[in-house]
């Protein structure tokens, strides 16, 4: 601050210059003042304060002006507008305080790429995805910044897909077509909405009738349905070149489209999401979102996104189709990008579309599923989008970090309190597989939302001496409310899944499950790490790595990735801990040599008819965990009429006070001395403030 001082705020009345002063007159205030100017004295203005005097130089006050001139230019070019500058902070870039615009602190200033092959550009890592949040919890057990993400390898590849272009795919016979798509509306049109059910139909009949099998449109729609109901009605197929089921129809489909039309059809916009969610079976999540955005923007130059007038769609199942085609795109923009960690592709202000409804008669149960359960499922998919935004952006947020996670979790509350009752699981967590995989998405939801601060928790823990010195108690106290939260949602879903299994419900070739089960090992092993009245959730860790073992066995993709991470996370363990801590069965390096006890290989039949798989250890520390009596957690209050499942969490007392604060902050944290990641990585930054920054 210069020596001469700087003019402190005062009441205007008790303002004025010495001369002013003197001869008693009113002061403008200026600086120079209008008085002083026109004296000819401009260069200096001495201003009295009552008893005390305060002098500015002019020059002082021109490099104020100048100051504010080159403050304001580089605000205009700053992050909060957008600049392409914005993740390159110099040493004169302002720091926005916590009453402006701020960044989410748990993400570094840049991007995240992974070098795969050097003859390729590096592949963009989203902070998001549940293996980059694998890699993260690596680095932190091993105590090592070398540690380094796992490529994704796990996918069929290109060459594959183009060798099966050349070979024949022929139509199936209509027995055949009928079942395959009866299992897609069993299985899929629950829980999306994608075709009108009887007018798909009707349309299959009149291919056959018509023998009408060159029409494109037509041969793309159905060979994308053929694929899906292959795909969730028979296990992999080695005698192919590609093991996944229904990949020659999907292959045969991705033909028919690759110019995409002027004047796109629905039926197009159909089969681009039929074919986008055929990717995930492959593992090819980049190919299924390039094909949803591609759905989206076909879908902006029909005007999904509006109410269409009625006199231009006087059809009301036609109207309801563009609006629940729409909300479809919608959904899977949300999804998809939670599994990566890629930004909505449309805002919400953009929508200008109703909420789907029932169309009067009995049409609606012929073409339509629930009405109430896809404006759940559409409303939860809005929750989804907020979560990768404010918790996973590197985008400026006028709240505070723990502003964001105490509406979000606010946001899901009012979910799940709004669920109709047909749409809720009941006490054993029992339901239709569409409300299965509702609720499964909304526990992932809440793992997505609080992880973060679990591994923050898991790395106080191991710094015992600062976090007791250093984190007040109200700060303690608000990260076990938040981690026990993450810590319920995934024991909720670990439980879900592992019904599934044993009923013998659950897709063997799935990937959204696989995904769910991995997200919940990975909490489970930090809940087990953290606490030691939690190491029983090891073995739930342990359970998940066993069914991930068996679908990949039986050729899933994406279960091969996630098991690929969790024997990686395993080894970290194994490296680190104590043999009293964590008892490690480390099967990934015993398939050959089972345990005592312990299946030798998993037979090559259905899963139904495959199970019991969870056996030996595993098995018996499931069972410890009430895992065999059903869906018992830990807890939960199994007698509170009415609230019971997902909901627990938001009865907890801790969690209702976070929840009704009027202003959560609280401070900083101190993560100084914590680096574990690379120069870009998460969790690194020294002395950010996790909850006002």
């Amino acid at each position: 601050m210069a020596s001469d001082g700087v003019l402190k705020r005062q009441k205007k009345k008790s303002i004025a210059c010495r001369r002013c002063h003197t001869h008693k007159i009113k002061c403008s205030g200026g600086q120079p003042c209008s008085k002083c100017r026109q004296s000819g004295c401009p260069a200096e203005c001495i201003y009295v304060n009552r008893d005390r005097q305060i002098k500015v130089h002019e020059s002082y006050l021109d490099q104020l002006a100048a100051e504010n001139e080159r403050l304001r230019e580089q605000l205009s070019r700053s992050p909060v507008f957008g600049s392409p500058e914005g993740n390159i902070r110099s040493e004169d870039t302002p720091v926005l305080g916590s009453d402006t615009y701020v960044q989410n602190p748990m993400l570094g200033e840049r991007a995240w790429f992974q070098p795969y092959d050097p003859s390729k550009p590096p592949v963009h890592i989203g902070e998001a995805a549940c293996t980059a949040f694998a890699t993260r919890l690596r680095q932190v057990l091993s105590r090592s910044k070398t540690t380094s993400h796992m490529p994704c390898t796990r996918y069929t590849p290109e060459s594959t897909l183009m060798k099966m272009r050349n070979t024949s795919t022929q139509w199936p016979s209509l027995a055949q077509a009928r079942l395959l798509i009866q299992i897609v509306f069993n299985q899929v049109s629950r829980v999306y909405h994608l075709v009108l059910r009887k007018s798909t139909i009707d349309e299959l009949e009149e291919v056959y009738r018509e023998a009408d099998f060159d029409n494109p449109v037509l041969t793309c729609k159905f060979f994308a349905l053929f694929a899906l109901g292959e795909v969730y009605s028979t296990r992999s197929n080695v005698s192919l070149e590609c093991g996944v089921p229904g990949a020659a129809y999907y292959v045969h489909a991705m033909m028919l489209i690759p110019i995409l039309p002027e004047r796109p059809s629905l039926t197009h916009i159909e089969s681009i999401l039929l074919l986008s969610l055929y990717s995930y079976f492959l593992n090819r999540r980049h190919s299924a979102f390039l094909l949803v955005g591609s759905a989206m923007r076909l879908g902006l130059t029909l005007g999904l996104n509006h109410d269409i007038p009625k006199c231009q769609c006087p059809d009301p199942v036609d109207q309801q189709h563009r609006i629940r085609l729409w909300w479809a795109i919608y959904v899977f923009d949300r999804i998809y990008g939670s599994k990566v960690g890629w930004p909505i592709q449309i805002a919400d202000d953009d929508i200008h579309v109703e909420m789907p409804s029932t169309v009067p008669g009995d049409v609606h149960d012929e073409q339509f599923s629930d009405t109430q359960f896809l404006v759940s499922s559409i409303y939860l998919a809005r929750i989804t989008g907020q979560v990768i935004e404010k918790v996973y952006s590197r985008k400026k947020q006028p709240d505070s970090f723990l502003q964001r996670e105490q509406k979000l979790l606010i946001s899901l509350k009012q979910w799940a309190q709004a669920l109709p009752p047909h749409v809720r699981l009941d006490r054993d967590g029992a339901g239709p597989k569409n409300v299965v995989s509702l609720h499964l998405q909304f526990n992932q939801c809440i793992i997505l939302a609080t992880r973060p601060i679990l591994l923050y928790t898991l790395i106080q823990s191991r710094d015992a001496n600062h976090a007791n010195q250093n984190t007040p108690q109200t700060q303690i106290q608000i990260l076990k409310t938040l981690s026990d939260a993450c810590i319920h949602a995934a024991r909720y879903n670990h439980s879900l899944i592992v019904a599934e299994w044993t009923n013998g419900s659950l897709p063997i070739m799935g990937y959204f499950y696989a995904h769910y089960l991995f997200s919940a090992a990975l909490v489970m092993v930090l809940s087990s790490q953290i606490l030691s009245e939690n190491q029983s959730d090891y073995a739930l860790f342990e359970t998940a790595f066993e069914i991930l073992r068996a679908m990949r066995a039986h050729g899933n993709l994406a279960a091969t990735e996630f098991y690929d991470n969790l024997e990686c996370v395993q080894q970290c363990l194994d490296k680190t801990q104590p043999p009293h801590v964590i008892p490690s069965a480390k099967r990934g390096s015993n398939a050959g040599n089972p345990l005592p006890g312990e299946s030798s290989q998993i037979q090559d039949q259905h899963p139904n008819d495959a199970l019991p798989v969870l056996t030996g250890q595993a098995a018996q520390r499931a069972s410890e965990v009430g895992l065999s009596g059903g869906l018992a957690l830990p807890g939960t209050n199994s007698g509170a009429s009415g609230t019971f499942g997902n909901e627990m969490v938001f009865l907890d007392e801790s969690m209702e006070q976070f929840l009704a604060q009027p202003d959560v902050d609280f401070g900083p944290l101190d993560l100084s001395g914590v680096q574990i990641g690379v120069a870009d990585a998460v969790y690194s930054w020294p002395n950010f403030s996790l909850w006002t920054a």
